[in-house]
């Protein structure tokens, strides 16, 4: 009997277990789900990924950053990089060391370029606001140069005592013999919230304002001479600064977000008019070229632009043809994709532009493939990279600079099957205008050199080693920049580049590490002791991110490159550089007016 007894009373224990078990995971799991919530809402499942972001982009989305450091004076180092770190996210950073010494600056002559501002186009900035464009990339640039210094002194007043009124209140709620006190405190506490909650402003304050500061400095002064514990009113401080930090991070967060939002979102407006000049191109006939001779005619000059904006590529075709010597010796090369091919044909069209023949290409159509040969070749636009550099001086003063690169990307690499006729094509970026006869890049002998390009001798190959594999390259070599670009074929198709860049991205795709800057390695190491140094008088790089630009140098640039965020279609554009762009616009075009397109 005793065993049965012993058996029966033996089995409720694990149930009771199992039943215990149950309640701590559907506890874990509600808890669980009020978390995650919280979670996405603050952005903490995966930081923010930035406008200069991390990653390749492609002209709208934000541009690789590479975090360069300096050999010499860092204890920083990444694991598989030596002295450089490369970090992803959505447009990427990325490392290598850098020269201890800035480059000298350039003796500037009378009615010449800064060639200091050209040729090194860095931003100095100090170690806060690096932070910033690690994170953010230029929408740092375009927050300092909106930000407005508080005025209303009075605003700021009261959200100062209010701060100091919330940190002692709970110290001194605690002490009965002060319940008036702690009363008065509340009510003034919860007074200055419903003001401050309407009011942003000093003239938005009512009348009878100075009378409630007079109140709350009293009564803060009353709670300053209780006997309250000081560590409970620190540690209040600390929780209400935490708070605060929090607060502002997540608005900058928002805020950045918003920003890339509006960098990477067409305009209403260039939305209009490609659907209009789609809906257009469809009701017309006979839409053909008609000059077909001097597409392929090698002796013609011949201008290659990839592009998804029509009114940006209309405005470098203008720009170009406006100071040429000779328009009818002009033909442009535009290609596109399917979803902006009827548009620009149409456009292109209808509108004439002197003697210059403009031929649109669908690159869909060209029965091109990609690298690897799994897929037909898309349009991508150049990809843009920014390069920080840090540098530790003798008297232990960090310094920052960035350097920001403008790449070919991958439909760049197929020029020579795409145009099998021409033997020197220069290439051009959407975002350019010219100011200045281009001819002359057409006489200039490059010898054996197939890319003649401006250098950007701030960052050489040397500091990039860290992500060119293990290949030998000259370590001197300076990085170039896409914007204007002349392009020997032939010299091009006998040393096989295409063959080149493709066997090196296939490299650089199996490393992990370096897939955020594949695009930038690639293309250094293929034109690798190939490219010819243009003069860098012909580009004036930065429109679209330096605020800090001669407005002398703007007039006497032969190209004026607006890479980066901020470009001149976008409300976010630079104002003061808007208007060396928008002259090249028709404003008495239908369509513009149509869509409100208002140069």
């Amino acid at each position: 009997m005793k065993g049965g007894v012993s058996s029966s009373y033996a089995i409720p224990v694990p149930a009771k277990r199992r039943w215990r078990g149950l309640v701590i995971a559907v506890l874990a799991l509600v808890f669980l789900s009020m978390l995650l919530p919280l979670v996405f809402l603050l952005g903490l499942h995966n930081g923010f990924h930035s406008t200069s972001g991390y990653g390749t982009d492609r002209r709208n989305s934000a541009p690789t950053r590479i975090k360069i450091f300096d050999q010499h004076n860092t204890t920083f180092q990444s694991k598989g990089f030596g002295n450089a770190s490369l970090k992803a996210t959505g447009n990427g950073t990325n490392g290598y060391p850098v020269p201890i010494d800035l480059p000298k600056p350039a003796k500037k002559t009378s009615g010449s370029l800064d060639r200091d501002k050209v040729r090194d186009n860095t931003i100095a900035v100090d170690e806060s606001e690096m932070i910033c464009q690690l994170k953010f990339g230029s929408y740092c640039l375009w927050r300092r140069e909106q930000r407005v210094k508080m005025e209303d002194s009075v605003v700021k007043t009261m959200k100062d005592l209010l701060f100091v009124a919330r940190a002692y209140y709970p110290s001194i709620a605690k002490l009965p013999k002060y319940d008036k006190l702690s009363q008065e405190m509340k009510q003034n506490i919860q007074d200055f919230e419903r003001v401050l909650s309407e009011a942003t402003t000093d003239k938005d304050l009512p009348p009878q304002n100075k009378q409630k500061i007079r109140m709350m400095e009293a009564t803060i002064a009353k709670a300053k001479s209780c006997p309250v514990d000081c560590n409970n009113v620190d540690k209040k401080f600390r929780q209400l600064v935490d708070l605060t930090e929090d607060e502002a991070n997540f608005h900058m967060k928002q805020s950045a977000f918003l920003y890339k939002l509006a960098v990477q979102t067409m305009p209403k407006s260039l939305h209009c008019l490609s659907m209009r000049l789609t809906v257009e191109y469809f009701r017309s006939f006979d839409i053909e070229d008609q000059l077909v001779e001097k597409f392929v005619n090698p002796d013609l000059h011949h201008y290659v632009i990839f592009s998804k904006n029509v009114l940006a590529s209309s405005v470098a075709i203008n720009s170009t043809v406006a100071h040429a010597q000779g328009s009818e010796k002009l033909v442009f090369h535009l290609l596109t994709d399917k979803e902006n091919f009827f548009a620009m044909k149409l456009w292109f069209f209808r509108n004439k532009y002197a003697d210059a023949a403009v031929q649109v290409l669908n690159i869909e159509d060209l029965k091109l493939y990609n690298y690897h040969k799994a897929a037909p070749l898309h349009l991508s636009l150049p990809e843009d990279f920014r390069v920080s550099f840090r540098r530790v001086d003798k008297l232990s003063s960090t310094h920052f600079r960035t350097q920001y690169i403008s790449m070919f990307s991958e439909a760049f690499y197929f020029l020579p099957e795409i145009f099998p006729s021409l033997e020197k094509v220069v290439v051009l970026s959407d975002d350019v205008i010219v100011q200045r006869d281009l001819s002359a890049l057409w006489n200039l002998d490059m010898g054996e050199k197939v890319n003649g390009a401006v250098q950007l001798c701030a960052v050489k190959l040397f500091d990039l080693k860290s992500h060119l594999l293990s290949r030998k390259f000259d370590e001197n070599s300076c990085a170039w920049t896409s914007g204007v670009n002349i392009i020997d074929l032939l010299t091009w198709r006998v040393q096989n580049l295409t063959g080149r860049y493709q066997r090196l991205m296939d490299e650089l795709k199996e490393d992990e590490h370096l897939s955020e800057t594949t695009g930038l390695s690639a293309g250094l190491l293929t034109f690798d002791g190939l490219v010819y140094a243009l003069e860098d008088s012909w580009i004036l790089p930065g429109l679209g991110y330096n605020y800090g630009i001669d407005l002398e140098d703007l007039k006497t640039a032969a190209i004026l490159h607006f890479d980066g965020s901020m470009k001149p279609w976008l409300d976010l554009g630079i104002p003061k550089y808007k208007r060396y762009w928008r002259k090249f616009l028709d404003a008495q075009n239908q369509f513009l007016s149509d869509c409100n397109v208002n140069p």
